[in-house]
């Protein structure tokens, strides 16, 4: 077997002329034709026993692809291996046409390889940090978050009004028809939470047990159904119940059903701040993380493999129809066009290919004992820490994912030694609803 030629047609862009003899692949044929006559098994002979020909007959045109597709990619392997070639994705090999020997099988090898990645001099670029304290009021507001959670309501013999539940039958008509989902019975509605159209909610507020109002309301132009977008309705409700919000009080029965054992509010107190810190800390690493492969992203050179790309796109279709069907969405006849996903695989492909470099250049590889201290610090938010260690390091699998998150904090530190950092004060609040 021989490589013939190889040709660049692009940057990336590879051709290898691949050949063969034909009589090398008869040989091979013939050779496999017989392992498989000694166990063949024909109606009218017994094992072992039949002729040549007939296996020939029955098996020859599988045997023969077999030998071609083994023998095309052993000459492919080994012309990439003489050739020093890193292939990016899956080559495209198909025969040549025409043949230019009758003695020999050839073939063409397209395939594109790994590009030369640059990595710039980020010492310009700017990182802003988040410098943020956990505070006693931040404790009491995610108390308060708790508390509202756990809200129970009692029955009132007052109005409605805001946070408060109903119980309501109603019915809607469009010039005097009901209408498909504008009906029900004994219907529960917090108002105040946005479940029904602000129109409809004022209407309810000021209404008691056993009030009975009708009313009219157009339904916004841009409203999500569109049979209804614009329409007039007029509803007839009528109030079953009226009850008023109540918050658990702040005390022992209440942190237990938070899992403080013996209900030691303080004790509680603390191990909020303690989760609110480790939600903090990984804001703010998400943040620099962010900020971070920008900078890489708009500091390196590189043309991203095209065929890289594609299968990059592949992988974020199948995600999302997964997404879909986990969502109850039937994605028999849904045919997602590439397109839509080009733009993020082609970010995605780019900044792999960036960060590997990066950490090939400079030794970042993640050591054990941080892969360690990012799962010991993860488990900690667990009832029973160890469990969650020792189901860690149960399959590599999933040891792996902790390793790619390693991998990418130690790029993130790299870059933030090399770009020039800016601490900025921030709330707590400001973090988690990602200002700044």
């Amino acid at each position: 077997m021989q490589q013939t030629s190889q040709e660049t047609t692009s940057p990336l862009e590879r051709r290898i002329d691949l050949s063969f003899p034909l009589k090398q692949i008869e040989s091979e044929v013939e050779s496999r034709l017989k392992r498989i006559a000694r166990t063949a098994k024909l109606p009218g002979f017994r094992p072992g026993k039949v002729p040549l020909k007939m296996v020939a007959q029955q098996y020859g045109g599988q045997v023969r692809q077999e030998v071609i597709g083994d023998s095309v990619q052993k000459t492919f392997s080994d012309a990439i291996r003489q050739q020093n070639f890193r292939v990016a994705g899956y080559p495209r090999i198909e025969a040549k046409e025409p043949m230019t020997s009758a003695e020999n099988l050839e073939f063409i090898a397209t395939f594109e390889v790994y590009p030369d990645v640059v990595i710039g001099d980020l010492s310009a670029a700017t990182v802003k940090r988040p410098v943020t304290e956990v505070s006693e009021a931040d404790v009491d507001r995610t108390v308060e978050i708790l508390r509202k959670q756990r809200t129970h309501f009692h029955k009132t013999d007052r109005v409605a009004q805001t946070g408060d539940q109903v119980r309501i039958d109603f019915e809607g008509k469009i010039d005097g028809a009901p209408f498909n989902g504008g009906k029900g019975d004994a219907y529960a509605l917090v108002l105040g939470e946005g479940r029904f159209l602000p129109d409809f909610e004022a209407n309810v507020i000021g209404m008691k047990a056993d009030d009975v109002k009708s009313f009219e309301l157009t339904f916004p132009a841009d409203y999500h159904g569109k049979d209804m977008a614009g329409k007039t309705v007029t509803f007839e409700v009528k109030v079953l119940e009226v009850s008023e919000p109540h918050l658990p009080e702040l005390n022992a029965e209440f942190a237990k059903t938070l899992g403080v054992e013996g209900g030691d509010v303080e004790k509680m107190r603390a191990e909020i701040k303690l989760n609110l810190e480790r939600e903090a800390k990984k804001r703010v690493q998400a943040k620099l993380k962010e900020q971070a492969m920008q900078a890489l992203l708009d500091n390196s050179t590189l043309t991203v493999p095209k065929s890289l790309i594609d299968i990059e796109i592949d992988r974020l279709k199948e995600g999302a129809i997964k997404d879909l069907q986990s969502r109850g969405v039937t994605t028999k006849d849904i045919s997602l066009p590439g397109q839509l996903f080009e733009a993020q695989a082609e970010r995605r492909v780019r900044l792999g290919l960036i960060l590997a470099e990066v950490i090939k250049q400079n030794g970042l590889q993640a050591k054990p004992e941080q892969v360690r201290a990012v799962i010991e610090e993860h488990a900690q938010s667990f009832e029973q820490p160890d469990q969650m260690v020792r189901w860690y390091y149960q399959q590599q699998e999933r040891l792996a994912e902790v390793e790619a998150v390693v991998l990418e904090d130690n790029v993130v530190a790299w870059a933030m030694d090399k770009a020039k950092a800016e601490d900025v004060a921030t709330s707590l609040q400001e973090l988690m609803e990602g200002a700044k």
